[in-house]
């Protein structure tokens, strides 16, 4: 049986098919850009609060101090059940205390000195993390693209067999899609161990998620840490009762005599104020891609043992190397500038590929203006609308509506530019106009992390 459409019809339904890929190619784009920009979450966290105290380093009676600060800030309000330390490390060098409610910058002297107001490297993180959509779903979309982005590098490979051979022909002036073509295949080849890197640890990060939540549907009565717990530990049994405020100096000056190698990056008080309430510290180990080890103590001070990431099997050590191999959090600032370019060479990749597909759509006959429109507004306008939030953070203040400025530019420049059409003199101005406006932006945003 065959079925009769008009070509109307059927030309309705390739501009459709064509407008869902271009909707997954901006979505790539996005969480490439976000993520070449993430690298400096710890910078820019200073940028935006110059003013909070730093130290490199802090005593655990300070800390202490500090907890018990905080704490009383707490009253009136429901329990906390989780309370993070903050330790001052190399890229980060401040103590902040959060708990479920608040947080808190810190002096070397364990007084607390105004909140943390970080909103727009949050929002960074959470556009990148997640799309900033809530919950599982965010995550999930994003594993899903660390997928995609593994499978449009291998396929690339294999569908372009010279692509080694011609891995430094690039022949830049060619105006006949050549030179574009030159530029992905060139920087695809170039980048190919960090996109394989990037794609298949952001694919493990936002899909292990979802398998954690598999786990504990089929094996662990819905109970998602205790899916967790053969990984990254699990917690002690809760016991509400009040008790004594448990003891962090004494598991942080533990750690200094027994382990003078390693760097303590968080101390974690579960249920604090409770007869269940224990301490755990996050410590960096040297030379190690594991974002740390995590050793247990009871109320006490008293050491419980560690959990295994730096010496257990190696579902945990390649678990817990995951984040920083993803996020470029070793090596300090090369192999952060590093990740930064590749980043953003990725970035190129996904927008001059989705470009050759157009172009090639347009060489079958399949002219379609506003697609090629929408996609220019899609590369200009996503980082235009990162740049604007950036400001708004600065003119307004952290309380700035950053989720919903970012979101609706970059809905919205696309939408516009797809309805305006503007022919190519225009075009290329307003390029060139929004190419100026991020250089610049971009430029005052770097020079502030050099001067940090």
């Amino acid at each position: 049986m065959t079925l009769a459409f008009s070509k109307d019809s059927v030309q309705r339904a390739l501009s459709a098919h064509a407008a869902i890929g271009l909707l997954a190619s901006a979505l790539l784009y996005l969480i490439c850009l976000t993520g070449s920009v993430v690298v400096f979450y710890q910078e820019w966290q200073r940028i935006e609060q110059p003013g909070a105290p730093e130290m490199a380093a802090i005593d655990p009676d300070a800390v202490q101090r500090a907890v018990v600060a905080v704490l009383a800030t707490e009253k009136g309000k429901p329990a906390t059940t989780h309370l993070y330390v903050h330790m001052p490390v190399d890229g980060l060098p401040r103590t902040t205390i959060t708990t479920d409610h608040q947080a808190f910058h810190v002096d070397a002297d364990g007084r607390i000195a105004g909140p943390e107001e970080n909103a727009w490297s949050e929002f960074l993180l959470g556009a990148h993390y997640a799309l900033n959509i809530p919950g599982l779903v965010g995550m999930t979309i994003v594993g899903i693209f660390g997928v995609m982005i593994l499978a449009l590098a291998l396929s690339g490979v294999v569908a372009h067999p010279r692509i080694f051979r011609d891995a430094f022909r690039l022949r830049v002036r060619d105006s006949h899609g050549i030179g574009l073509a030159d530029w992905h295949n060139r920087l695809s080849v170039w980048t190919l161990p960090f996109s394989l890197a990037m794609a298949l640890t952001g694919a493990m990060i936002g899909l292990g998620v979802v398998g954690a939540y598999g786990l504990a549907a089929a094996f662990y009565k819905n109970d998602v840490e205790a899916a967790y717990a053969p990984i990254f530990g699990d917690e002690a049994k809760p016991d509400p009762n009040p008790a004594p405020l448990a003891t962090v100096a004494a598991p942080l000056a533990w750690i200094a005599t027994q382990h003078p190698q390693v760097r303590p990056t968080y101390v974690i008080l579960h249920d604090p104020g409770t007869r269940g309430q224990h301490v755990q510290i996050v410590a960096e180990h040297p030379r190690r891609l594991i974002y740390g080890e995590t050793y247990e103590f009871g109320a006490d001070g008293s050491y419980h043992g560690k959990v295994g990431l730096s010496d257990g099997h190696m579902g945990q050590q390649l678990a817990a190397s995951t984040y920083n191999l993803h996020f470029g959090n070793y090596g300090g600032l090369l192999v952060k500038l590093a990740y930064l370019l590749f980043g953003l060479a990725l970035t190129v990749v996904v927008a001059t590929g989705t470009s050759i597909w157009l172009g090639k759509r347009q060489r079958r006959g399949l002219r379609e203006p506003r697609l090629r429109a929408g996609w220019d507004g899609v590369i200009w306008g996503v980082p235009l609308a990162l740049t604007l939030t950036f400001l708004a953070r600065i003119v307004i203040g952290n309380g700035a509506p950053m989720i919903a400025i970012f979101w609706t530019l970059t809905v919205a420049i696309p939408l516009l530019t797809m309805i305006i059409r503007p022919e190519p003199r225009p075009k290329r101005l307003l390029q060139r106009l929004l190419v100026a406006a991020v250089v610049a932006s971009m430029a005052a945003a770097t020079a502030g992390v050099v001067a940090v």
